[in-house]
């Protein structure tokens, strides 16, 4: 997943910023409201996490911003206001979630899996397709009932495909889900992603195709 990450406060940002990419997710840092807008506009994000109180421009009018052009990318406030009336002004102004600082890691991070799974119209942490189970919670991959160790980027990678089968990804398109804008890997750097993943998913009958000249799909084997 790509995640934008908007918060003024150094460490917490940071922090926040490297765990998620210990996690395999492609993870961007904006340290001010006018950064956030702008990189939203440069590139399209499965979540985002927004602090309130930020130099300049504020939380509110990130989030604003986002709702006047209609964009529906699911927004998890973090936020150091406890009082029901911010809470129902920020889930009328558009939010999906909030968090009140300080927060367990482990929660936000319940609460990320749940705003995804909304998002794709799923109910559970688990994705299926065909015999592979991948569990978003525990990381865990299993092919026929049968556990398969993975790395962090080989989970996203295949998280990706099996949130939409069939559909057709371009190598340009999967880097830009699991690798932020400070990070330069080569798009042959897919190619490698996807033999691993494929050796994985050996005994599975799923696979995934290369499409020539287009990328890639994941499908049942015929």
């Amino acid at each position: 997943m790509r995640l934008l990450v908007v918060e003024d406060d150094i460490i917490l940002g940071e922090s926040l910023t490297q765990r998620l990419r210990r996690s395999g997710q492609g993870v961007d840092l904006a340290r001010s409201g006018a950064e956030a807008v702008s990189l939203i506009k440069l590139q399209p994000y499965d979540l985002v996490l927004l602090d309130l109180n930020l130099p300049g421009t504020s939380g509110e009018a990130v989030l604003n911003s986002l709702r006047r052009q209609n964009d529906t990318t699911p927004v998890l406030v973090l936020t150091a206001r406890d009082q029901i009336e911010d809470r129902i002004q920020l889930l009328d102004a558009g939010a999906d979630d909030y968090l009140t600082k300080p927060f367990d890691f482990g929660e936000l991070e319940a609460r990320m899996r749940a705003l995804l799974r909304r998002n794709q119209g799923q109910a559970r942490d688990e994705v299926s397709f065909g015999n592979v189970v991948l569990d978003r919670r525990a990381c865990s991959l299993s092919v026929a009932g049968e556990p398969v160790e993975l790395k962090s980027r080989e989970f996203r990678l295949l998280e990706i495909f099996m949130n939409e089968p069939k559909r057709v990804w371009s190598k340009e398109a999967l880097l830009e889900h699991i690798y932020s804008f400070d990070e330069h890997p080569n798009p042959s750097v897919i190619e490698i992603y996807v033999t691993r993943v494929r050796k994985l998913l050996q005994g599975s009958d799923i696979q995934i195709r290369t499409i020539r000249g287009l990328g890639y799909l994941l499908e049942q084997s015929k």
